[in-house]
């Protein structure tokens, strides 16, 4: 997976093929294809498991206790802090790339990428509704907007290598306005306005 994830990055989609991968990890195409029954299969597996570190490591994330201010900008941060690694970001990059040519990468990695994600944050939003915390609302819609708001401004800049990685502060300053935001649109009715 590794070999491949390396491979895709330097030659692209594309180029990359399981004969290469098969000769850089030093075994047979036969055998790869034993675990993959194609270069789109194991492209979906190279972004579940980069998904599955994210789902796994936002599982962990305390937010149980907090207020929701302070939960959603747990949960801001956190998603800049993978969203906004490099890697996550040269994965973006690829299937911008190769995704005219190949449709099925885009779709690939939009069902393990970013729907998987806004499923996941959409269910913890679905129980904070049902606990009065949250306004009830289209719980998919609403976990798009939250992450769509905490990238904004700050992943297109990285994306299209106009700035490097922000700062820890940028980070904040961001979730800190997407949260405010989010809460006036879904905060609870009787919620004092936000100032």
């Amino acid at each position: 997976m590794e070999v491949a994830r390396d491979l895709f990055m330097q030659e692209g989609y594309a180029a990359g093929s399981m004969s290469e991968i098969a000769t850089r990890v030093g075994g047979s195409k036969g055998t790869l294809y034993n675990y993959f029954a194609s270069k789109e299969l194991l492209f979906a597996a190279l972004m579940k498991q980069e998904c599955d570190i994210e789902a796994l490591e936002a599982s962990t994330l305390a937010v149980s206790g907090m207020n929701i201010h302070g939960a959603l900008t747990a949960i801001g941060l956190r998603f800049l802090d993978f969203i906004l690694v490099q890697r996550v970001v040269d994965i973006h990059r690829l299937v911008i790339a190769e995704c005219g040519r190949f449709p099925e990468l885009g779709r690939t990695f939009f069902e393990n990428g970013p729907r998987r994600g806004v499923a996941i944050l959409g269910d913890w939003m679905a129980e904070q509704m049902a606990e009065g915390r949250l306004r009830s609302a289209d719980t998919e819609r609403a976990a798009t907007h939250f992450m769509e708001l905490c990238k904004s401004g700050l992943h297109q800049k990285m994306l299209w290598n106009i700035e490097p990685a922000p700062s820890a502060a940028a980070k904040a300053a961001n979730v800190e306005i997407a949260v405010t935001i989010f809460m006036a649109a879904y905060g609870p009715l009787d919620a004092p306005a936000p100032s």
